[in-house]
């Protein structure tokens, strides 16, 4: 099997949190290259829609693509939560802390799109497209990555660094690596719905019995994320829009009046997923391949980004012969390890406590939700924990 020269640190993914990894090494003058399994550009046509957290702006002006991104992107002013059947709301607004906007939101493919082109700018990166990885194997000396192309042929590459931004697909090929995985029984419905009222830049968060849903400004529509069992979800694939429409405008209420529109309906599993594993030398794990949290709050995608952002701003401290080393990869998860265990125990926390009906708990989430609307410390302490994590 032919070995490949490449660049000393290898980053196994090109989505969003690998390419921004390698674009903020490429600012610190290190070279990479970023193996993707799939077509150049197949993901530019991916119109999931992604919350951006105000902090993964600045990551995103950092690294020089914000002024692309910023026509797409769909601003959120205010948050307001609620819970159903209570009239306990908070409202936070952007103006109140100064920042432009609480988040964005934008389309999964023009983020990508926008990363690929800086990404091609670069004579630091080298993406290697259609290549899946097969066997991942690190040890005290350096990290060894075997990968196939389409029509069959293979190439080994052995780095300094290896990181698996590839959201998990590439663990199961790691021995002595497992997930704690928690599952919560619920999936989450996602869709593209036009409402009666316009959005205002506002999304919305209504905690009901069955599980969160939130309305994301997105265009002049919203990006519905609508949770609940598994089995109360999965129905709502099927049915004819209409009653879709009106279902959906009974289980959110009428902030924004009648839903006039949905586009096509998709539903995914949701489960909390973290990694039993300590320091494994010359290989790192970031964004969803390290944790994969619940929905609620949007924390996991930008805690992923924090994760690159924060794994180069190491590996640029670090002599390149220290590159991959147990202790370089001991001061990265030290840094990190406040910001995703906080990640986990606060979106968690919300699930538990809003999607639960012990008696009396749901008048004294209406009395908290009033007092974090009353107390400014308090949403202080929140939309910063939202906006930049700990």
């Amino acid at each position: 099997m032919p070995t490949e020269n490449t660049r000393p640190i290898l980053i196994v993914g090109g989505g969003p949190v690998g390419a921004t990894l390698a674009l903020a090494l490429q600012q610190n003058g290190i070279p990479v290259t970023v193996l993707e399994a799939r077509d150049r550009g197949a993901s530019h046509r991916d119109q999931r829609a992604l919350a951006l957290s105000y902090g993964s702006r600045l990551i995103l002006e950092r690294l020089g693509v914000w002024d692309i991104l910023a026509a797409r992107a769909t601003a959120i002013n205010t948050i307001h939560v609620s819970q159903r059947g209570s009239l306990g709301r908070a409202r936070l607004k952007a103006d109140d802390y100064r920042q432009p906007a609480l988040g964005y939101v934008l389309s999964y493919g023009v983020l990508s799109e926008a990363l690929d082109a800086a990404l091609s700018r670069s004579a630091l990166v080298q993406v290697v497209h259609n290549a899946k990885v097969t066997q991942v194997e690190p040890d005290e000396t350096a990290a060894q990555i075997e990968y196939s192309y389409a029509d069959g042929t293979t190439q080994r590459a052995i780095v300094q660094l290896a990181v698996l931004a590839d959201g998990g697909n590439s663990l199961m090929r790691l021995p002595g690596v497992e997930r704690r995985v928690k599952d919560y029984g619920h999936s989450a419905l996602v869709a593209r719905v036009t409402s009666e009222f316009p959005h205002g830049n506002i999304a919305y968060e209504r905690f009901t019995s069955a599980g969160p849903v939130a309305l994301l400004p997105n265009g002049a529509e919203f990006s519905l994320v609508w949770t609940g069992k598994d089995e109360e979800i999965a129905p709502l694939l099927q049915i004819p829009d209409d009653e879709f429409l009106e279902m959906l405008h009974e289980h959110f209420g009428d902030r924004v009046g009648k839903f006039l529109r949905v586009g096509p309906r998709l539903s995914f599993a949701l489960r909390q997923a973290t990694l039993e594993a300590e320091v494994i030398p010359h290989l790192a794990i970031i964004g969803n391949a390290a944790q994969t949290m619940h929905p609620v709050a949007g924390q996991g995608f930008n805690i992923g980004l924090r994760d690159a952002w924060q794994l180069a701003d190491v590996i640029s401290k670090c002599a390149p012969e220290a590159w991959g080393k147990s202790e370089m990869l001991r001061t990265y998860r030290k840094a990190r390890q406040a910001d995703t265990r906080g990640g986990l125990l606060f979106t968690d926390f919300l699930v538990n406590v809003f999607s639960n009906e012990l008696a009396g708990l749901s008048a004294a989430r209406s009395l908290g939700l009033g007092v974090l609307d009353l107390v400014k410390p308090f949403k202080q302490r929140l939309v910063s924990k939202m906006s930049f994590g700990r």
